[in-house]
């Protein structure tokens, strides 16, 4: 009988520090520059892999999402990885969904970066990555972990040094925002002008590593039309203290740092009556770390991403 293997992790969610769209791309999508950040708000994942001749696939997940990224996931990188096996996973969600934060990507990740370890494959850094950019054009970002600048779709990843660990308050308000409607209002205010300008301003925020003056999202304009409670959020949480306080991707979380926890414990008092979460802003040493904690027993732990130590 084959043995089951097993692993318990944790999946963080992200906030964009800053996020910039220039311009509609040839194949669809839109060019951006954005800086991603993983925060300490996050799912816990179990999964078990078991040897078979035939795939099967169990998520189980009190949510049923249809078309769940995870089960895409395991098939993909089992595909990838020539290898058969009962995948069986439970799916703990603390992430707000639809609210900018990467949940779903998230968990994804959480699957690349754990199942070559369980199964007892190795699966390179580059078949990770494309595996990665198929299924969401955040999920790459998860494979790196810290703050990393994020071009093209977002999936093109450049690692910055780690923000200081500050502690901030993620307002996540449940409303649901339109992200092709997003772009599609966004999209006529993005003139030739308008893109070099925030190329510039952009280099310069990357280069001033540790500085968030200056940080932007471009979707607040058009998404803040639409749902003025969104802005007005953030202004509660300027009042509060919070410097910076934004929305993290389309929307609809708004997310603001401050000086230390005292301050985030203040915030989420003025802000009583909304769905926030405290966070600390989660360094790349700390998120592979992290990992490898939760890998320990199957990982050689000196590489990253993780390799199965069962691995040939």
């Amino acid at each position: 009988m084959s043995r089951t293997r097993r692993a318990r992790v944790r999946a963080l969610a992200k906030i964009n520090l800053d996020l910039r769209v220039l311009g509609k791309r040839p194949d669809g999508f839109h060019e951006l520059r954005t800086i991603f950040q993983t925060i300490s708000l996050a799912d816990t994942i179990e999964i078990a892999f078991t040897a078979s001749p035939r795939t099967e696939i169990g998520l189980e997940d009190k949510l049923a999402i249809p078309d769940n990224l995870m089960t895409r996931a395991v098939r993909l990188t089992l595909d990838a990885m020539r290898v058969t096996g009962r995948v069986a996973m439970r799916l703990t969600k603390r992430i707000p969904m639809g609210a900018g934060l990467g949940g779903g990507s998230s968990d994804a990740a959480a699957v690349l970066l754990a199942l070559p370890a369980l199964a007892g494959r190795t699966l390179g850094i580059g078949d990770r990555v494309a595996i990665a950019a198929e299924l969401g054009s955040d999920v790459p970002f998860f494979l790196l972990g810290g703050t990393a600048v994020g071009i093209g779709r977002g999936t093109e990843l450049f690692p910055l040094p780690d923000e200081p660990a500050r502690h901030g308050l993620v307002v996540a308000p449940g409303i649901h925002v339109n992200t092709a409607q997003a772009y599609a209002d966004l999209s006529p205010r993005l003139t030739t002008r308008l893109q070099q300008n925030k190329m510039v301003s952009f280099q310069s925020l990357t280069w001033c590593a540790g500085s968030l003056a200056g940080c932007g999202n471009d979707f607040e304009e058009v998404v803040f039309e639409q749902h003025p409670a969104l802005a007005a959020i953030q202004k509660r949480l300027v009042r509060a203290g919070a410097e910076p306080a934004r929305m993290t991707g389309s929307g609809s979380a708004i997310f603001g740092l401050f000086e230390n926890r005292e301050a985030v414990r203040r915030a989420k008092g003025l802000l009583a009556g909304t769905t926030s979460f405290p966070i600390s802003l989660v360094s790349r040493v700390r998120y592979r770390s992290m990992w490898r904690r939760s890998l320990a027993e199957h990982i050689r732990p000196e590489i990253w991403p993780p390799q199965s130590r069962y691995s040939r």
